[in-house]
């Protein structure tokens, strides 16, 4: 079994400011990249030998054209990026200081005028998971109301659904409570759930990693999996509980980890497709997405730093 698995979210443009300690203001270089979490899970599940399909909105522009290449040549299928011809590609500038802030540009475009019309429905019937981990779906409508009629009718039509909230918090200023009601509102519709200790402590309100993963099973989440960065990952299937150990690496860029980690988490599951109740296999598949998400911290950048399995081995 190798089921077809369906992302959906934004795929945007990702401008890094490749000056040291500067912000955006005096920053004046700036090197290009594929940017999108879900895209950036795509890109791990279709480099893993998975088969993975993207579905969002960009551009009909250089930077949309230049995007959905990039996933043509990792081998994901396109086929459901709907091009706009009104609206820009989504682009992002972001600069780094030296005491880690960033500072951060948001230019809002294309993603966010996908309408469910334009879905192809058709498509989103022959995967087997879909996944949902943007962290610009959220936002605004229409693309807020698209992202979870979508998420609604592959649940009614019995598809196993993978969710993200992605906060950002960039994206959330002053509206951190609305944030919290959409997330739940997504956590209640999937069976598998991926957030950070940060994202639990938002989202449930609890620091307790038992706690708070609790709070999420009684919203509806079957399998919950906490990153905890270089300790690993806390996994629950809501009967037991365990903290899965990740590997020790010399991390450069972090960009992209959570969602490899994602990404190589539903490449195994469309394989093997486990029970909720087996706790075993499911830490076997954590194990081995931790250390896919540890790998991506060794390199630069997010698509590009996603290992094969022969690097994993």
């Amino acid at each position: 079994m190798n089921a077809s698995i369906l992302c959906m979210g934004e795929l945007l443009i990702d401008f890094f400011c490749t000056d040291i300690d500067i912000n955006l203001m005096e920053g004046k270089n700036f090197e290009k990249q594929a940017g999108g979490a879900p895209a950036n899970v795509c890109a791990t599940i279709a480099k893993l030998g998975g088969t993975a399909q993207f579905c969002g909105k960009v551009g009909n522009d250089p930077f949309g054209h230049f995007l959905i290449k990039t996933l043509d040549d990792a081998l994901v299928d396109t086929s459901m990026i709907v091009l706009d011809d009104v609206h820009p590609t989504t682009l992002a500038f972001v600069s780094l200081q030296a005491n880690g802030q960033r500072d951060f540009v948001f230019n809002r475009g294309a993603d966010a005028y996908l309408v469910e019309e334009e879905v192809d429905h058709d498509k989103l019937n022959h995967a087997a998971i879909h996944h949902f981990g943007s962290a610009t779906a959220l936002l605004n409508d229409p693309f807020q109301s698209t992202y979870f009629a979508v998420m609604r009718k592959a649940k009614n039509n019995g598809k196993f659904i993978s969710f993200d909230p992605n906060f950002r918090n960039d994206l959330w200023r002053n509206r951190e409570d609305h944030f919290i009601r959409l997330a739940k509102k997504g956590i209640a519709l999937a069976d598998f759930v991926k957030v950070s200790d940060e994202e639990l402590h938002i989202i449930s309100g609890s620091s307790d990693l038992a706690a708070g993963t609790a709070a999420l099973h009684q919203l509806g989440a079957k399998v919950v999996a906490v990153t905890l960065g270089s300790k690993g990952t806390y996994l629950s299937n809501g009967c037991r509980s365990e903290i899965i150990p990740s590997v020790k690496v010399k991390s450069i860029d972090s960009t992209g980890a959570g969602d490899a980690f994602v990404g190589a988490t539903l490449y195994q599951l469309a394989k093997i497709n486990p029970a909720f109740e087996d706790f075993e296999t499911l830490k076997n598949i954590i194990s081995f997405s931790n250390k896919v998400g540890a790998l991506v911290c060794t390199k630069v950048g997010a698509i590009s730093a996603i290992p094969t399995l022969d690097e994993i081995k």
